[in-house]
């Protein structure tokens, strides 16, 4: 049995989950986020706590479904609770970043500038036109916001120009040597 399966999730005031058909669905204040349970998992509410079973009977690979389905609604209550959120950092001379709107203007060095349709549910947010904060309830759709915006340009190993996650360190080479002969 899993261990991570086995712990209960706790519902935070303002969290009501709902399981209806196999599917589970959660509200709480920062929006609404439902999942498709895979066979041979069920969800019991009581008192403010979520459980999940494994049934080896309905499914054999329900056991290894356990700690990664109780993970992913755990996510989803903290999400709408919560939120999560990514800070990137855009780093050159000229480059910037503005929202109008649901859309994201990226000026990235191209000849053009970028605009960016971000999805429902997503807000961006920037700061002194280089910091840039990705918000969101769900946590998978966050992350793939922000590798999108920072695959427009990826920071380059010799001036660490480009978008790059607010953490993340860049691994910069020398270059070449002037006047070696």
């Amino acid at each position: 049995m899993s261990r991570v399966g086995k712990q209960p999730i706790k519902l935070p005031s303002g969290v009501k989950a709902e399981v209806k058909d196999g599917i589970i669905k959660v509200e709480g204040p920062k929006g609404k986020l439902s999942y498709k349970m895979p066979l041979g998992l069920n969800v019991k509410t009581e008192a403010g706590v979520l459980r999940l079973e494994a049934d080896e009977k309905k499914a054999p690979n329900a056991r290894s479904l356990h700690g990664l389905v109780r993970t992913l609604v755990h996510n989803m209550v903290h999400g709408v609770s919560q939120g999560f959120t990514k800070e990137l950092e855009i780093v050159g001379v000229g480059y910037r970043a503005q929202t109008k709107g649901n859309v994201l203007n990226l000026t990235l060095g191209y000849s053009h500038p970028i605009d960016y349709k971000l999805p429902e549910g997503i807000q961006a947010k920037v700061d002194a036109n280089t910091k840039l904060t990705i918000s969101g309830a769900d946590k998978m759709l966050v992350g793939l916001v922000a590798a999108k915006i920072r695959s427009f340009k990826e920071p380059e190993p010799y001036q660490g120009k480009g978008v790059r996650y607010t953490n993340e360190t860049i691994i910069r080479k020398q270059g070449k040597a002037a006047g070696a002969k």
